[in-house]
């Protein structure tokens, strides 16, 4: 390794031992980043897209044919009817509360079956002014089991209890340690739903997990998504945006509170956003590909200092996060900051936690980006609470990632934070 950034002789050592742990996983990771590369390629030649779709629209944005084909392209990859792809949808939380709202009216019940969903959604759900359940909506949520997964039998019971027009699946940890959903987890949840009640609607939260596994949750029988697109399918180029996909009936509906009813998808310019929109799309599967070798080094090399990860380096994984336990706010907020030193954006800021809006912790966010709060490029976030566990994800690039988790090893090193090794 060369000397750019000094890193101790000893972490050096750890750290090749870490990539031959993580080579069975790299193999595994390049043949789905593969497949996925196919897939996206031949929804892009399957709709002809051109350098026309790129051209910016402005006011209304009545025609927008590169908006709309976009739309097109993106249901073909998430294995959909339908798709509402918009740089206007602000986050994923957005994304998810237009989805909700659309497809959900007073008196509903919505189920939530892998346990509270994470605090900003919680606000959508359960908050104040403006939220689900102001409207009139119930809310019920099932625990996930001692194992940190859909609890079946549970779920059976709760889908004949409250009849829910809405069966919500968060796919991704959130900030927990339980493991993320794989696909096969999800369709576990769906088959039990569709035995009870064949009606309702099944939506993923889908945030973290696009192109991690050869088949979306839609193969399995999700009714709707949603998601971000400054994580996975904006692939680091997305300047900002979110998407809506499932069946074309719901996404019309989703398209109503988009925008108002009666108008829905046929307005917003896309004002010059398109070409970001599809070149992220079109390099999302190799991006996901990269942040995986990220996550999968970063669990080898904290494994081998003593530290818990989840998930394991050569696990099987539902999305790019990788969390590692810390056990203290001092090595907590090491990790973040040591993981700052290798962001190219802002490497020489230093983090602290702070009282972030929608969060009931102090929350520090490690995160040199060319897209503020891009999730796709290195990161690492976490609330200040036990276990006191950082949420690495990310990297634009396996080697520029690779480095920033080894700097966050250092710098724990340094303050004399790391278990002897």
């Amino acid at each position: 390794m060369n000397s750019y950034f000094n890193i101790d002789e000893k972490l050096q050592v750890v750290s090749q031992k870490a990539l031959e742990t993580a080579c069975p996983a790299f193999a595994r990771i390049d043949g789905i980043t593969e497949h996925n590369q196919q897939k996206v390629l031949a929804a892009f030649v399957n709709h002809r897209v051109s350098d026309s779709h790129f051209a910016a629209t402005t006011g209304y944005g009545y025609g927008d044919r590169g908006r709309d084909t976009l739309d097109a392209v993106f249901a073909e990859c998430m294995g959909t009817g339908d798709a509402l792809v918009r740089h206007s949808i602000l986050s994923g939380t957005h994304a998810i509360g237009i989805a909700l709202f659309g497809v959900l009216r007073p008196g509903d019940m919505m189920l939530a079956v892998t346990g509270a969903p994470y605090d900003t959604l919680n606000d959508v759900i359960c908050g104040g002014d403006g939220s689900l359940s102001e409207w009139g909506v119930k809310y019920a949520e099932v625990a996930l089991n001692t194992d940190g997964l859909p609890d079946l039998s549970a779920i059976r019971a709760a889908v004949q209890k409250y009849k829910p027009r809405v069966v919500h699946i968060q796919r991704s940890r959130g900030y927990n340690t339980r493991p993320s959903l794989m696909v096969a987890d999800i369709a576990a949840v769906t088959a039990v739903v569709r035995e009870v009640d064949g009606e309702c609607i099944l939506f993923v939260d889908n945030c973290y997990g696009e192109f991690v596994e050869t088949d979306e949750p839609s193969a399995v029988g999700a009714d709707l998504m949603a998601g971000s697109l400054i994580k996975n399918p904006g692939g680091g180029i997305a300047d900002n945006g979110g998407y809506i996909c499932g069946r074309a009936d719901l996404v019309e509906m989703c398209a109503a509170r988009m925008t108002v009813p009666g108008i829905g998808r046929e307005v917003g310019a896309s004002l010059g956003h398109n070409r970001a929109l599809y070149m992220g799309l079109f390099n999302a599967p190799h991006v996901v590909g990269e942040a995986l070798k990220t996550a999968v080094f970063c669990a080898a090399l904290f494994s081998l200092l003593g530290f818990d990860v989840s998930p394991l380096p050569n696990h099987a994984r539902g999305d790019i996060i990788q969390s590692v336990t810390l056990g203290d706010a001092q090595r907590l907020v090491a990790f973040c900051q040591g993981m700052q030193r290798g962001a190219p954006v802002d490497s020489f800021v230093v983090p602290e936690p702070w009282d972030m809006p929608g969060y009931r912790n102090p929350v520090i966010m490690a995160a040199g980006a060319f897209t503020m709060g891009a999730s796709i490029e290195l990161s690492a976030d976490a609330p200040i609470r036990e276990p006191f566990a950082a949420y690495m994800q990310g990297g634009l690039n396996f080697h520029s990632g690779k480095t920033g988790v080894l700097l966050a090893a250092q710098t724990m090193l340094e303050r004399g934070l790391l278990p002897s090794f």
